[in-house]
């Protein structure tokens, strides 16, 4: 179903397709079942780094292999030479293993902040579910839901427009283009119509 090529149906056919009703919507039992089958409306978060990966990677910069192999070299000589003074080594490695130490937990911080400002600015919607219009997460969206735009609205998912009036979309992510992207609902496609040309569609 997420394939279909839904710039080449018509708005009717849609819906037909996706088992909602144009002027009510789903059912709010529906968009939960949907929901559960369909999983929330986001990207794939990609898996976080393991500590001992995360760690292990801060020793891959230039210059800390620089220190390490000086400490090599500092030690090789000190054993060559039968030396116990090996506090140079013991030394260089204290500040490495010491910078990986704070590399980790300041790409930790970096990215639970990061996750902390998604979770503050992420988008809400509103959709029409069993005839009435109410505000959702943008990531509660599932196939099916009838979501309403207003001006300044953020796209919340990829749509597929029934109802449109001189709307215009910032697609420059999509078209490369500054100037506004022009909407009509009742406008049908061919399949093979590049996203950027499907003016019957928004795209997240």
């Amino acid at each position: 179903m997420i394939n279909l090529q839904w710039q080449s149906f018509s708005k009717e056919e849609c819906a037909k397709k996706l088992r909602t009703d144009i002027a009510k919507g789903l059912s709010q039992q529906q968009a939960a079942s949907r929901l559960r089958t369909a999983g929330p409306n986001e990207l794939a978060k990609p898996k976080k780094k393991k500590l001992l990966v995360r760690f292990f990677a801060q020793f891959c910069d230039f210059l800390v292999i620089m220190l390490l192999t000086a400490a090599g070299i500092s030690f090789a000589v000190s054993f060559y030479r039968h030396s116990s003074d090996y506090i140079d080594s013991i030394i260089i490695l204290a500040i490495v293993i010491i910078n990986a130490i704070i590399g980790v937990v300041q790409e930790s911080r970096a990215e639970n902040a990061i996750e902390a400002l998604q979770k503050l600015s992420s988008p809400c919607a509103r959709v029409v579910r069993g005839g009435k219009e109410y505000a959702v997460p943008a990531e509660k969206l599932v196939p099916g839901d009838i979501v309403i735009l207003k001006t300044g609205n953020l796209v919340p998912a990829d749509i597929r427009l029934t109802e449109s009036s001189s709307l215009q979309v910032e697609e420059s992510a999509l078209t490369g283009e500054s100037i506004p992207s022009s909407k009509k609902a009742e406008t049908v496609f061919p399949p093979a119509t590049p996203f950027s040309d499907c003016r019957n569609m928004l795209f997240s």
